[in-house]
């Protein structure tokens, strides 16, 4: 049996290994033809003798030896090949999971779990109550925000040929050799290697934010604007059909949201300017791409008035259509859409002072709402299907009106966010200004609250017209300006959300709200009236001391009167976001991840006594260090009552690329995120039942051994911060030019101050993975000790309770790409003997004790046993690993060496790339 399944494995994966040994041999091809036979004879001796070193034929020191002192011109195309041999292994990856997925519905065998036919089974199982649906799916929502930590180290270049290289590689599998087209796509995909081949891999300078508002528009060409509509019309459809007597998904569930050029916390290039271009860019789209399907619509719907007859309300839109009667006079729907395009054109005119493609120059009236488009839409279509041709109006038209529905003038909502230390020192010198108060700083937190409360009660400004104030007052109400700008022209769903980072109180939360109001946003109402804002005020819970506190701030700032009116003008609706990188960073991975479980069941406690609807935001990353995994299993591993049908989290770097940029990826990642608010939201997928509290006093005394252990490394050992920056080139990572952000919140060199982004991708660059496993093993096994009993509770719940299998699932990923054999090469790069030897002494206990707990408490006997495509995955890319590493470490010593030429850090910062590329995420 088990030899049998070796053979099926074996063959299921051989389609793999072609397209691996095609793609590698046109590359080497590529390399032969345009850097000559030397260059491409060394190449392939260190290929070979890294998958030598893999087969454990070799000792490690083979690859280094043949590298060591290679002249830095000759280690840049080496760089670069091992470079594109990595990416390729990973597009053929790709094709690898969507060939077995298609191979898995041929088979018809049962749909996979994270896809919504899998879920509605287990809701149909469940026989749940339309009416308790309903209720929990209030004001559903699922909403991926792709923020403004773009890591995502691939030029859009390079992204665009890998694109094409794989719809390439797919046609090709689906002809046999001889077959008309065949040797023309091998040309074609060659062409596709040399243009990679030919295109540099690092960017000359570092991108600004206006690049990134345009990359992150890019996914809405790709993917957003075609998938994220048929998605929500779908999920709308299957969940009415099973409750058809109560009103469900009044709103669609799935609406997107964007922080690039809303978050200003540590990033100085964020400003009114950055705002307004945004929200103008993301609205251009959205207006241009309704325009353009109008005209397509325009062509489609020719049904003639001799043949059909429409209803009153399309005829009416059509007298408002082209100004010469004998334009289409019997073809009464292309009239009423041009009187649309028509009046949608003034729309855009208005918004943006400019028509965009597909626009018209009319003095129709502008649409004051998108609603009011979608009214029309929805009458052309009333009266197309009352005509019997719903055939018609399913194609196109339906497509539109999802689109709009969805993605209304404003295409993404744009959040905010800024530091609570920037909004204290504004506020306070607002107060001082107005003669409210002379010292804000000075005062006690109730003292704050009472003062805050009391302004926010009044219609009177702090500011008058001729108010003086400093640079950083000056900036940040600009931005608040010009995003009460945007709300007045795109309508409030344009800045859904105002983020407090660093939140710890509840003068945080109202020196935020303060500031709205002074931009006109908040309104404080009238003496009998509430205050409200079209914006919310969202707590971030960043530290693991500020998420053990977050319940508590929460349930404080609703006992402030003001506070409370404002969430209940918002329909009792309160979001809080929740910060896994930040408290990763502050207390290792399981103290992190146990200190988010538990903030959210104090979350969820405090919104059932205050009767508000708790909406949770998850500031995930794409490593496992910063909050990364499958969705999915994320999503399930939330505490009961944590989801209620809504859910936001952030997508950031080259997770965005690998999730959405190509339609069939972003349709199973978008429809798993649904299926795990739908299942978190209306099945009890918890499964501790009486157990919970005993569980959860489990988990608190290993978070608290974990972090103990952690910080003895990270915040106690002397000079670990020293070590840190020798052995990991956490300093060049400020070079690669990912992202407009500064890599440090401020200028210093602690790492409390340091970004995550760089913390996480410099560990994982040296091979070292240690924000996502460290002190798990040392608390498991001070836990169990030497009682068989201790590890056989430990082993129930790993089975049975969706977090701890997530979470210890997570570590084996990321301890599978770890290599210790590796990351001493960099150890050595540090100069202090003793202080080399004590860290990475303490580095290798812990990494070999928490791969030996991993393996007791789950029974597994390999790290990726419950998870074999990773394991493939590294089977197939991680010899092209072990040459970037080398090389990586060889520059870097040549670097702080002394040899600070263009060439040496041009080849750190490629090496940088591919590991990045190979490891499949990087901060």
């Amino acid at each position: 049996m088990g030899q049998s399944r070796v053979v099926q494995e074996q063959e299921a994966t051989r389609p793999l290994r072609e397209d691996i040994r095609f793609l590698g041999g046109i590359l080497g091809d590529t390399i032969r033809d345009h850097e000559g036979p030397e260059v491409f004879d060394l190449i392939e001796r260190v290929r070979i003798e890294a998958f030598r070193v893999r087969r454990e034929e070799v000792e490690r020191s083979a690859v280094a030896d043949m590298l060591d002192g290679t002249p830095t011109e000759v280690a840049l195309p080496l760089i670069r090949a091992f470079s594109y041999f990595v990416l390729l292994a990973n597009l053929a990856e790709d094709i690898q999971r969507d060939r077995r997925r298609a191979a898995h519905v041929a088979a018809g065998e049962p749909p996979q779990d994270s896809s919504l036919a899998a879920t509605y089974d287990k809701l149909d199982a469940a026989d749940l109550d339309g009416t308790s649906v309903a209720e929990q799916l209030t004001d559903a929502l699922v909403s991926p925000v792709i923020t403004a930590h773009p890591t995502e180290t691939r030029r859009r270049t390079v992204f665009d040929v890998q694109a094409k290289i794989t719809a390439l590689m797919r046609l090709r599998r689906r002809l046999e050799p001889g077959d008309p087209g065949y040797d023309d796509t091998e040309l074609r995909i060659r062409r596709e290697v040399l243009t990679l081949w030919r295109t540099a891999l690092i960017r000359l300078a570092r991108l600004r934010i206006q690049d990134e508002i345009s990359v992150g528009l890019r996914y809405y060409d790709l993917t957003l604007y075609d998938v994220i509509p048929a998605i929500n019309a779908e999920v709308r459809a299957a969940l009415r059909s099973r409750w058809p007597d109560v009103d469900l998904l009044e709103r669609p569930i799935l609406r997107p949201g964007s922080w690039i050029g809303g978050d200003r916390d540590g990033n100085p290039y964020v400003t009114a300017e950055v705002v307004h271009t945004a929200a103008e860019q993301a609205a251009a789209y959205a207006f241009g791409r309704y325009l353009g399907e109008l005209v397509e619509l325009e062509k489609s719907l020719s049904q003639s008035a001799r043949l059909v007859r429409v209803s009153p309300a399309v005829a009416a839109l059509a007298e408002a259509g082209y100004d010469d009667p004998a334009v289409f006079a019997d073809e009464p729907y292309r009239r009423a859409l041009h009187a649309i395009r028509a009046r949608l054109s003034a729309t855009a005119r208005r918004a943006l002072d400019r028509l965009p493609d597909n626009g018209l120059t009319t003095d129709a009236a502008p649409y004051p709402t998108p609603q009011a488009v979608l009214d029309d839409l929805d009458a052309i279509d009333a009266s197309v299907r009352a005509s019997g041709d719903a055939l018609l109006a399913d194609d196109r038209l339906a497509a539109l009106r999802h689109a709009v529905e969805t993605f209304g003038f404003h295409l993404q909502g744009l959040d905010m966010r800024q530091n609570s230390e920037v909004h204290e020192q504004v506020v306070a010198e607002l107060l001082a200004w107005s003669g409210a108060h002379q010292d804000y700083a000075s005062l006690s937190e109730a003292e704050r609250v009472d003062l805050l409360a009391t302004e926010l009660r009044t219609r009177r400004p702090l500011l008058g017209p001729n108010a003086r104030l400093s640079e950083l007052a000056a900036k940040e109400l600009g931005v608040l300006g010009a995003a009460k700008d945007v709300i007045d022209t795109f309508g409030a769903a344009a800045v859904p959300n105002y983020i407090i980072s660093m939140c710890t109180s509840v003068s945080d939360m109202l020196e935020a709200a303060l500031l709205l109001k002074e931009a006109g946003i908040l309104d404080p109402g009238t003496p009998d009236g509430s205050p409200h804002s079209p914006v919310g005020i969202v707590p971030l819970f960043e530290t693991i001391e500020d998420l053990g506190a977050g319940a508590a701030t929460l349930a404080a700032a609703l006992e402030v009167p003001v506070y409370r009116d404002l969430v209940a003008a918002a329909g009792m609706r309160q979001e809080v976001m929740l910060g896994y990188s930040d408290s990763n960073k502050d207390g290792g991975y399981l103290a992190a991840n146990w200190a988010l479980y538990r903030a959210e069941l104090d979350l969820v406690e405090v919104a059932r006594k205050s009767g508000i609807r708790l909406r949770l935001f998850h500031g995930r990353g794409g490593t496992v260090g910063r909050g990364g995994g499958r969705s999915y299993d994320a999503i399930l591993a939330q505490p009961a009552g944590a989801v209620r049908g809504s859910l936001r989290l952030t997508e950031q770097g080259e997770v965005i690329a690998a999730k959405y940029s190509e339609s069939g990826a972003a349709h199973r990642n978008l429809e798993s995120l649904i299926a795990g608010t739908l299942e978190s939201t209306l099945l009890d997928v918890e499964g501790l039942g009486d157990d919970a509290e005993p569980a959860y006093e489990l988990l608190d005394d290993l978070a608290t051994r974990a972090r103990a252990a952690y910080a003895h490394l990270v915040h106690d050992t002397p000079g670990f911060v020293e070590y840190f920056r020798q052995s990991t080139p956490v300093a060049e990572v400020g070079d690669l030019n990912i992202g407009s952000r500064p890599a440090s919140r401020k200028p210093t060199n602690s790492v409390s101050d340091l970004r995550a982004i760089p913390w996480v991708m410099a560990w994982s660059q040296a091979r070292v993975m240690l924000p996502g496993w460290y002190g798990t093993g040392t608390a498991l096994e001070d836990w169990v000790g030497d009682d068989p009993a201790r590890l056989a509770r430990l082993t129930d719940l790993y089975r049975r309770w969706p977090f701890l299998r997530t979470v210890l699932s997570n570590l084996a990923q990321v301890m599978a790409k770890s290599d210790l054999d590796i990351a001493a090469r960099y150890a050595d790069l540090v100069d202090d003997e003793h202080l080399r030897d004590t860290i990475f002494g303490m580095i290798r206990e812990e990494h070999a004790r928490t791969i030996r707990m991993y393996k007791a408490v789950t029974g597994h006997d390999e790290l990726l046993s419950d998870n074999p495509s990773l394991a493939e995955s590294i089977h197939n890319r991680f010899p092209y690993l072990e040459p970037l590493n080398q090389l990586q470490v060889d520059l870097l010593r040549r670097l702080r060496g002394g040899d600070d030429s263009e060439l040496v850090k041009r080849g750190i910062l490629l090496t940088m790339n591919g590991l990045a590329t190979a490891l499949r995420n990087s901060g």
